[in-house]
């Protein structure tokens, strides 16, 4: 029975030879057995390349010929579903195979005596401490590691406490004065095309509406005239005394 000394191994052996690859229990970097070719695969080539040439020459020569062709052929038959079986030459070659992978990778692990886990030197054994790096972290390591855990913990607090906008969330629909729909952000209505632009009432002098006949605020008639009856002067929109005279508008 094949034994592995790490539980992670995988077998990659095939009818024409044997190879195993081993991985470490901690980072599951692994290394790979040197491949080594079945012995009863060739000597199945073998028997049937000889079934082959047997055949060709029965052919060649009659029934005698063609007689031993077959009988070789059944023989190379034979031995190709032992084979495909796995047969017990072809077990012993695994198993012997198997052996020599171990050794051959075994120098390349450690057994952590702490978790019993296998582990591959170069990146997962501590060599000063004598135990995996799980049971017993470097500490150049740690101590990097906690120092960057405790920073993003740090950048973490500070962001929670953060004031990164300051604006005011309120949702505004224009109204297109128009045709009464909502008419989206432009300066024209979605729905109509009217102006969505504003001018100001010449009497309270409030911002209103493109297209109102009255002021929203004060109910003035937007289209008041600011002409002075004394002089005649065309004072500008919100005066109430004329400019010019002083006569009350």
């Amino acid at each position: 029975m094949l034994h592995a000394f790490t539980r992670n191994y995988n077998d990659l052996s095939t009818d024409a030879g044997f190879q195993f690859e081993y991985y470490c229990d901690c980072c599951g970097n692994g290394f790979k057995s040197t491949f080594v070719e079945s012995a009863t695969y060739g000597k199945r080539k073998s028997t049937e390349r000889l079934g082959g040439i047997s055949g060709a020459l029965g052919g060649f020569f009659g029934g005698f010929g063609g007689n031993l062709g077959h009988a070789v052929e059944r023989g190379a038959s034979f031995v190709g579903e032992r084979y495909e079986n796995q047969s017990p030459q072809w077990r012993k070659e695994q198993e012997q195979a198997f052996d020599e992978a171990q050794e051959e990778v075994r120098s390349q692990f450690r057994k952590c005596p702490s978790c019993n886990k296998w582990v591959c030197i170069e990146d997962c054994w501590n060599e000063d401490e004598g135990l995996c790096v799980e049971c017993a972290p470097r500490e150049a390591s740690y101590v990097a590691k906690a120092r960057n855990a405790a920073m993003r913990r740090n950048i973490d607090e500070a962001a929670e406490t953060a004031t990164v906008w300051q604006g005011k969330i309120e949702t505004r629909t224009t109204i297109c004065p128009q045709c009464g729909k909502p008419a989206g952000t432009g300066k024209f209505c979605n729905e109509c095309g009217a102006p969505l632009g504003t001018q100001r009432c010449p009497n309270c002098g409030a911002q209103v509406a493109q297209g109102l006949k009255f002021c929203g605020e004060c109910g003035s008639p937007m289209q008041k005239s600011y002409k002075c009856s004394g002089c005649g002067f065309e004072n500008p929109p919100g005066t109430k005394f004329c400019g010019q005279c002083g006569t009350k508008l």
